[in-house]
């Protein structure tokens, strides 16, 4: 079954309750900053792990230390209360 598209009333509520997450067109996305190339490679790691266990799975660009997270249910054609939880997992990784 297809993950409901949240109306905008819906994604300005849950876009709120996030730290440091932007909304870019039908997207969330965050860049987290690392102290080493490798602290960053083990949040993927993580963050991969994170992703699996809600079968919902991120964008991520890698560039050095720096990892931009982005967010959106392709299958919706937007966002989905499964993008926000995934934010909040990514999050939880810091």
């Amino acid at each position: 079954m297809r993950p409901h598209k949240l109306d905008e009333g819906e994604i300005e509520y849950a876009l709120a309750q996030l730290n440091g997450w932007t909304r870019v067109s039908n997207t969330i996305t965050k860049t987290f900053a690392f102290p080493k190339f490798l602290d960053g490679i083990r949040w993927v790691d993580q963050a991969a792990l994170a992703a699996e266990s809600l079968d919902h799975h991120p964008d991520l660009d890698i560039r050095y230390t720096k990892i931009t997270a982005t967010l959106s249910t392709h299958s919706a054609g937007g966002l989905t209360k499964l993008d926000f939880a995934l934010a909040r997992a990514l999050d939880a990784l810091t």
